[in-house]
């Protein structure tokens, strides 16, 4: 390393002042020559001596004056590192490979080692590695957060050239100056780290407590002991928030609201809610248990963000089918318990209501586009013609918006396809809907209510009117700003709703055979010949189709499968492996078939057949993404276990993809959900 060094700056200007000096007087002769010669002589050999004497002072005070000033910054340097030594920040020098070539006393303190310690600041941080320092590239400064022996810091790295040292110096200029050191400062940040978590944990957060079955439960129970189940129950809840030191105020006769410390939703995480198990339990004679869904809102911006998020997660957690726990944060939603099965609601009031206001929004408008999910089944395509139905019935233009064309759907269009009754534009595709969408059109979105998997989801933006009929539950995923929203998880299948619709819409509704043969079949197939997931009002919707000209004969010929078909389900419910004892989890090859995923699903209703099977899952390698038909009969919520690995569905018929995965890997992906979630007693 070459270094050259001069003064400058006022040091400098100093020294050199008597050769300015000479200068000027040199001038000054040379206009006195002009006057006089004599004195123009005489005032020369006055600067010939002035000049030898002040350039021999210049030269021979400049190194005595230089060394003066070095003993001076050496000294000055002494005290700036003494002070540095004992400053009350741990601080130490590294070079560019990161290894420690000088510290003070309160770092060597803080590592437990003396003066001279050389290792890498890498040994003592192992977080910071050396491609983590300030270096070469532009990166000049910059800070991590660190923990060490119980403590927080904050590290702050600053690359320090020997240019840019030698620059700030107002006396000394180094030039030509290479290579680089890195100052490290440590600043704990243990105490306030310790007080932000309390302000966080003694944060507010707002929470909705509904009772899901408080009427029927009334109802089961001998009237002069109704009062006594309210009090035990209000008892239990109070009681519970209370032992969290929150406060439980009731706004209802079966709604609560919740004020709780942020420290206590942790304790209710631990616990995986516990008080929805510990209600179940409070029985006096009633012959339905009494089930709550609990909503909480965190880390809002305020109060009132709060208790908005918490109305959400308890229209999430009723959505689902009650009997769960869900926290809403502005990032994210979490789910808790839902392992019992929504309980049917005898009732059709609620039918009713959506009806007219679904009539009041269709006479409103002068055209109605009905959409259901991409690759669609047989119960969004005749939940899809319900919809058409009721349009036509009230006299307005409508559309059915239909890409693809499955195997499990054509028998349906074909029904439809060159007949009189219906027009040509009777489906149309996402370029067309989008030109017919606009403010005087109404988008009727059946069997699906998470916005990314639908036929056409930039419909969605285009219409300003959206109505949703879905029976499945509802994820964090939704239709947001639906004018109408009417999702029931209860029900069998979206066909099943649109039948009791159709009823309430329009006096004497007349429905053409070909409409109720694709109405019937959708609560066929969804129910599984009606074994699955049937109540009430699933037989009293078949009912009503059948007496509008559903025939079970014909409808039962139009699902005939091919002998391939039959052989590839066959094929998968033979190589299924029995894990755990409780689950049955095979792979259905039938790529060559033009619906293996419906196979799939078929082999995964057939594994439930198997006694103690609790839930099938079956894998179908399609196009290159693998779909999993998660099925089970009442034992396990699939529902859950199928939103761990991005999917979603029902508590009994549940699916999900996954992209970019083989089959073994996929497996293994099932089996290890399925591990930890028993665990977790999750399942």
């Amino acid at each position: 390393m070459k270094t050259r060094m001069k003064l400058k700056g006022r040091m400098r200007s100093y020294m050199q002042f008597s050769i300015y000096l000479g200068i000027l007087l040199l001038f000054v002769d040379i206009a006195v020559f002009l006057i006089s010669l004599q004195a123009g002589l005489l005032v020369l050999g006055f600067l010939v001596i002035y000049f030898a004497i002040t350039m021999t002072m210049y030269f021979y005070n400049k190194p005595v004056l230089m060394n003066e000033l070095v003993s001076f910054a050496t000294e000055y340097g002494q005290i700036q590192k003494r002070l540095l030594k004992e400053l009350d920040i741990p601080y130490c020098l590294l070079d560019d490979a990161g290894k420690i070539i000088w510290t003070n006393v309160q770092f060597e303190t803080l590592i437990h080692q003396g003066k001279g310690y050389s290792k890498s600041l890498s040994a003592i941080f192992p977080s910071i590695t050396k491609d983590k320092l300030p270096g070469e590239g532009e990166v000049e400064e910059c800070q991590y957060e660190l923990e060490y022996e119980g403590r927080e810091f904050l590290a702050k790295l600053k690359k320090i050239t020997l240019n840019d040292m030698m620059s700030h110096s107002e006396i000394i200029d180094a030039a030509d100056l290479s290579g680089y050191l890195i100052a490290c400062f440590l600043f704990e940040e243990t105490a306030l780290k310790i007080a932000l978590q309390e302000i966080d944990d003694q944060s507010l957060a707002a929470g909705l407590i509904y009772l899901d079955n408080y009427e029927e439960s009334l109802e089961s129970t001998e009237e002069v002991r109704r009062s006594l189940l309210t009090a035990l129950i209000d008892r239990k809840i109070n009681k519970y928030i209370a032992s969290l030191d929150g406060i439980c105020k009731k706004i209802e006769k079966d709604k609560f609201l919740v004020i709780l410390r942020k420290k206590a939703i942790e304790q209710l995480k631990e616990t995986r809610f516990e008080l929805l198990e510990d209600v179940k339990t409070v029985s006096i004679g009633n012959e339905m248990a009494v089930t709550i869904s609990i909503g909480i809102g965190l880390d809002g911006l305020s109060n009132a963000q709060n208790y908005e998020f918490a109305r959400n997660a308890i229209d999430l957690a009723l959505g689902r089918g009650g009997d769960q726990a869900v926290i809403k944060t502005p990032d994210s939603i979490t789910y808790y318990g839902g392992k019992s099965q929504q309980i049917e609601k005898n009732t059709r009031v609620k039918a009713r209501v959506k009806a007219h206001a679904l009539r009041e929004i269709i006479t409103s408008k002068d055209r109605v586009l009905v959409m259901g999910h991409a690759r669609p089944d047989v119960d969004s395509f005749g939940a899809a013609v319900g919809i058409y139905r009721i349009a036509k019935t009230l006299d307005r233009k409508a559309n059915i918006v239909l890409n693809e064309t499955t195997s499990s759907i054509q028998p349906l269009i074909e029904l439809f396809t060159n007949n009189p009754e219906y027009e040509e534009d009777f489906i149309i595709g996402n370029s067309q809907a989008i030109e017919y969408a606009g403010a005087n059109t109404v988008l009727v979105v059946v069997d699906v209510n998470k916005p990314s998997i639908t036929e056409c989801p930039e419909l969605l933006r285009c219409c300003k009117s959206v109505v949703v009929l879905d029976h499945h539950r509802q994820g964090a995923e939704v239709i947001e700003n639906a004018t109408l929203s009417y999702v029931e998880p209860y029900a069998s299948s979206a066909c099943e709703m649109v039948s009791e619709v159709l009823q309430y819409t329009y006096d004497n509704i007349r429905i053409r055979p070909e409409e109720a043969d694709c109405m019937y079949s959708g609560i066929m197939i969804d129910t599984n010949n009606f074994n699955t997931k049937t109540g009430v009002r699933t037989f009293e919707a078949a009912a009503f189709l059948r007496r509008s000209g559903a025939d079970v004969t014909r409808v039962r010929k139009l699902f005939r499968e091919d002998a391939a078909e039959y052989k590839a389900r066959a094929d998968a419910v033979s190589q299924a492996e029995i894990y755990k004892q409780s689950f049955a989890i095979s792979v259905c090859t039938a790529e060559d078939l033009p619906s293996p995923t419906v196979i799939g699903a078929q082999a995964a209703n057939e594994l439930l057949n198997i006694k103690g099977i609790k839930a099938s899952f079956v894998l179908t390698d399609y196009q290159g993404t693998i779909y999993i038909s998660a099925r089970s009969i009442d034992e396990v919520n699939v529902q859950v276990i199928m939103e761990r690995m991005g999917g979603g569905g029902h508590m009994n018929v549940a699916a999900c993809q996954m992209e970019g995965t083989g089959v073994a890997e996929a497996i293994g992906i099932v089996k290890r959900t399925l591990d930890t979630m028993l665990e977790e007693n999750e399942i």
